[in-house]
């Protein structure tokens, strides 16, 4: 990267949301563009979590690309080393790595209303950009509980997100802090080779079966073949998903059902009354993400593993102490513990219009128009922003429908021609997310009776998306000028001989006026 390179539109972060937005970008005919990555290689959180187990709970043909179908996905639910190499290959078949800057993490970026375009420190260098695409994700930082101690303790400590090959887990006393989906992967994965493993279980998950099996050769043919197959088949699946919405989001009572399957998957592998009480959720189930899997309950009902359920409150040399009391010695603790996901560690390198950050726009809950753009922030987008979360479908659908509306956010300021910056209106963000939290009420994720990582330090619901994704898809299928403000910078002033003096001022105006 040179100094103060320019460049049309930089792309923060690889993964599904990054890689996505520059296929777009270069299929809008736009080439000037960057992805900026503070790793070495594409993959975002695919490339980070490589814990033992580690896979996705949605089918195969339902998390890929529409424009990039592969029909040689070797499960129904792809492992982890084939959803990145997955990634790896949309990058070389759609020529994304002359764009891609490896090793450049973000450490800010500053809106310079002067020349209307963003500074950007990196890593590497520093760059300018007419507009930025923040695909960073939710699930990019690990969160790691603060707990008294733990920096005493002589063992190993790592987060699933940042697993420690190097670490032979063989024979060792372990404690597994967190039952998210991690966690149930993991479990299952080190619990036949592992002394001992110690759950700390905060709250217990709603568990159905994970009917995963090899996709056949004859399967992979007939997609390579016909393509309509491939197609026909994410239609069922994203079809059958679509129909369920409306008991997450109206009709949680309908849900009871699904609960009793649910207990049923449970009761099939623990026999013990004592530890399936331990692990029957006391909430509504989806009010937290439903995890899959068919292995978790028959490991935790083996000898080697204790179900503590408390969470853990205290390490005490190699002993961790749960908030219950419970005691164990261990020679390891993983934490399972989730992300940086309702403040994610990137709103604090963001520097808007008025000089102050992301995060502090953003200190009394995330908002944005559309999940895409923030008031203030001209020229900015994030993929995946506030309230666009799923709880029972593919992430990889919502991705598209946002890039559709970058897509056309880019295409609007080629139409407005010269230089110039849309920035959200306060009342267009304010109104879209009044519409989205009245929508939430109902839902199960605020009804439910749990506390999730969806809800955000002031109990709201910023995460999830209260509806369909073909609900979201027409919602973003254009950009609405009317909820934006044209940014112009004002013609230069004359001076006495009547010159232009070359000093320039933001100027706002209504757009399309």
């Amino acid at each position: 990267m040179t100094e103060h390179e320019h460049v049309r539109v930089a792309v923060i972060g690889s993964g599904f949301g990054g890689l996505g937005a520059a296929v777009r970008l270069r299929r809008e005919g736009v080439t000037d563009f960057v992805v900026l990555e503070r790793a070495d290689s594409v993959g975002g959180t695919w490339r980070d979590n490589s814990y033992p187990g580690c896979a996705c709970d949605v089918p195969s043909h339902l998390y890929s690309f529409s424009f990039a179908p592969n029909p040689d996905w070797p499960r129904t639910f792809s492992g982890q080393e084939h959803i990145r190499a997955y990634l790896e290959h949309v990058a070389d078949v759609f020529r994304l790595r002359s764009h891609l800057r490896f090793n450049s993490e973000v450490k800010v970026m500053t809106w310079d209303g002067e020349r209307l375009r963003w500074v950007i420190e990196t890593s590497s260098g520093t760059l300018t950009a007419d507009v930025v695409v923040s695909a960073t994700g939710p699930l990019s930082d690990p969160k790691v509980p603060d707990v008294p101690g733990i920096d005493t303790f002589p063992g190993k400590v790592f987060h699933s997100a940042r697993w420690d090959h190097d670490y032979d887990l063989r024979g060792k006393r372990v404690a597994m802090v967190g039952t998210g989906a991690s966690a149930i992967q993991i479990v299952p994965a080190i619990q036949p080779d592992v002394a001992k493993l110690t759950l700390f279980q905060r709250t217990p998950p709603w568990v159905m079966p994970r009917v995963d099996r090899a996709v056949t050769g004859a399967e992979r043919w007939l997609h390579r073949q016909l393509p309509f197959t491939s197609q026909a088949r994410r239609g069922l699946l994203w079809g059958l998903r679509e129909l369920q919405v409306q008991a997450f989001t109206k009709r949680p009572n309908e849900l009871g059902l699904v609960e009793q399957l649910a207990k049923r998957n449970m009761a099939r592998a623990i026999k013990d009354p004592e530890l399936r009480a331990k692990l029957t959720p006391s909430y509504r189930i989806g009010c937290k993400r439903i995890l899959l899997s068919s292995t978790y309950y028959p490991a935790l009902a083996q000898p080697n593993v204790d179900v503590v359920a408390s969470g853990l409150s205290e390490v005490r040399g190699s002993t961790v102490v749960a908030a219950d009391g419970t005691e164990a010695e261990v020679d390891a603790i993983v934490f399972g513990t989730g992300f940086h996901v309702t403040d994610m560690p990137i709103a604090d390198r963001v520097v808007g219009a008025e000089g102050k950050t992301l995060a502090e726009a953003w200190r009394t809950g995330m908002k944005s128009l559309r999940g895409a753009t923030a008031a203030g922030f001209p020229n900015w987008m994030t993929i995946i922003g506030p309230n666009t979360g799923l709880g029972n479908s593919s992430m990889i659908l919502m991705i598209e429908s946002q890039l559709n509306y970058m897509a056309d956010y880019v295409r609007q300021l080629e139409v407005l021609g010269g230089r110039a910056a849309l920035d959200a209106r306060p009342g267009a963000v304010d109104a879209w997310n009044h519409r989205v939290q009245e929508r939430m009420k109902r839902t199960v994720w605020n009804t439910g009776g749990c506390t999730s990582w969806y809800l955000d330090d002031n109990g709201v619901n910023t995460t999830i998306w209260p509806g369909t994704t073909t609900e979201f898809r027409g919602a973003t299928r254009r950009v609405d000028l009317g909820e934006y403000d044209l940014l112009r910078p004002p013609p230069e002033p004359e001076t006495a001989s009547g010159r232009r003096t070359t000093k320039k001022t933001k100027k706002t105006v209504e757009a399309g006026a």
